[in-house]
């Protein structure tokens, strides 16, 4: 998985890339560095 950097926080969905089911990513960045990550299923 590639992160951008250059957007403090951001939130968006990936498809998994083993049982392709949609996923919520939501990492946040200071300075350049990663500081947070949440994933979670979105599957209904």
């Amino acid at each position: 998985m590639i992160l951008d950097q250059s957007v403090r926080q951001q939130t968006y969905i990936e498809d998994c890339e083993v049982c392709c089911n949609p996923i919520e990513i939501t990492p946040s960045f200071e300075d350049g560095e990663l500081i947070g990550f949440n994933a979670q299923s979105i599957e209904q």
